[in-house]
């Protein structure tokens, strides 16, 4: 289960060695944010970053070299920025691009214009793309044909590398370079998730639209939106892969390679597949609670419900727009009744809202869309995003090179 955003009194004042009234004395002097409960007057939670940084001070005033080591610790999981970056705000609950909101972006733009706008381009229009051919993968038919993995995500891993030898261009670094090369990337990836039908022309959300859901009017605009808000999301693990590989020097080739590498792990985007099996275990609207207390019976998580960037009660305001498009255009649809069933069953059960995985899914179930396909659009949009890390990471020219504190056995003389 996702770790709540939230302690209890008792939590937080254990976790400060304090007894409750210092804690109340600490949110009186605004050093620990409290909000109450259901309503209630008396029943409130506290903000565990906040009681987190208060903790971190006492120990740095107790002991300022071994907090020291521990603030690094934390700076890779959900803690200090690392880095400075101009392309992704998260702030009160919401998502902003270059300082415009995601969702009213994904309302309003296209794909390749919300890629341009990432990539920092002069005018943030599709030009690129309408100058970029899509390659013919049946160059490489004998690679993807023979592949383990039929997923679209599986050809991504096929096609990139031998796309990579074939694009000398690419070891150019400069930044049209770079976003040009962007552009023939995002063009050959959406061909892989077709194949083996040709892609053709037109915007990658149209392409995507004519071969997975051809008799769905309105799909092209749907997916549009799903690949605008997977797009970028701050310093995520593979973002900050394709920073570590771009500022080795790599090809944007090498840098998407990577990224997609990290995104397939079942913690990253890889997590698309719990939520598609949590969905098919559950079957009908009426089995949802049953199907969830098993799980919480047996400790298990319940795959796609809450993030530690969005706390309850509003939850991540991408999988809350992806859910309200299927409600909207789906509403007689049996695939989005039963993940309203689970997210009412989860919010009811851990208090918690579907993130962008869970609404991924759900778009992509009531389209009929193949297997896999949520994951797909999650690589496709993020690969704007790791395309746009690589512009800052060529930018800055330094090598990320951190160091690691060594915990084994003390060295071994020479006799």
């Amino acid at each position: 289960m996702a770790r709540t955003n939230y302690l209890t009194a008792p939590e937080a004042a254990g976790a400060l060695g304090v007894s409750k009234p210092t804690l109340y004395a600490y949110v009186s002097r605004g050093l620990v944010r409290s909000e109450a409960v259901g309503g209630s007057r008396r029943s409130r939670r506290y903000r565990r970053d906040d009681v987190e940084r208060l903790k971190e001070r006492q120990e740095q005033r107790r002991n300022p070299g071994g907090a020291a080591a521990r603030t690094a610790e934390r700076a890779l999981q959900w803690g200090t920025p690392v880095l400075e970056s101009a392309l992704t705000l998260i702030e009160n609950g919401q998502v902003y691009y270059r300082g415009q909101s995601v969702v009213t972006l994904a309302a309003t733009h296209t794909f390749e214009q919300v890629a341009a706008l990432l990539w920092n381009a002069d005018a943030p229009d599709a030009a690129a793309f309408e100058a970029t051919t899509t390659p013919d993968l049946r160059q490489w038919a004998a690679a993807l044909d023979s592949r383990a993995d039929r997923s679209a995500a599986g050809a991504f891993q096929v096609v990139l590398p031998l796309a990579a030898q074939a694009d000398l261009p690419a070891y150019d670094l400069r930044p049209a370079a770079v976003r040009q090369c962007g552009a023939r990337i995002l063009r050959t990836l959406a061909a892989a998730a077709v194949y083996p039908s040709a892609a053709g022309a037109g915007p990658i959300a149209e392409v995507l639209a004519r071969h997975w859901a051809p008799k769905q009017p309105g799909a092209a605009r749907l997916l549009n939106v799903a690949l605008i808000l997977c797009a970028d999301h701050e310093l995520n693990v593979s973002a900050f892969t394709a920073r570590c590989v771009a500022s080795a020097g790599a090809t944007p080739y090498d840098v998407v390679t990577a990224g997609l590498a990290a995104l397939r792990g079942s913690r990253h985007g890889g997590h698309t597949a719990r939520v598609e099996a949590l969905l098919e275990a559950v079957g009908t609207p009426g089995q949802a609670g049953r199907v969830l207390a098993e799980r919480l019976q047996r400790g298990e998580a319940l795959p796609g419900f809450g993030h530690h960037l969005y706390p309850p009660p509003g939850g991540d305001p991408r999988g809350r727009a992806l859910m309200e498009l299927a409600q909207t255009h789906f509403r007689r649809s049996r695939a989005v009744a039963v993940a309203q069933a689970v997210a009412a069953g989860a919010e009811r059960l851990v208090g918690e809202q579907p993130t962008v995985d869970f609404g991924l899914v759900a778009l992509a179930r009531a389209l009929g869309l193949p297997r896999g396909a949520p994951l797909a659009l999650f690589a496709l949009g993020r690969t704007a995003g790791w395309i746009g890390q690589a512009l800052e990471q060529y930018a800055l020219g330094q090598m990320i090179r951190p160091r690691a504190r060594y915990v084994g056995v003390g060295a071994i003389a020479d006799l």
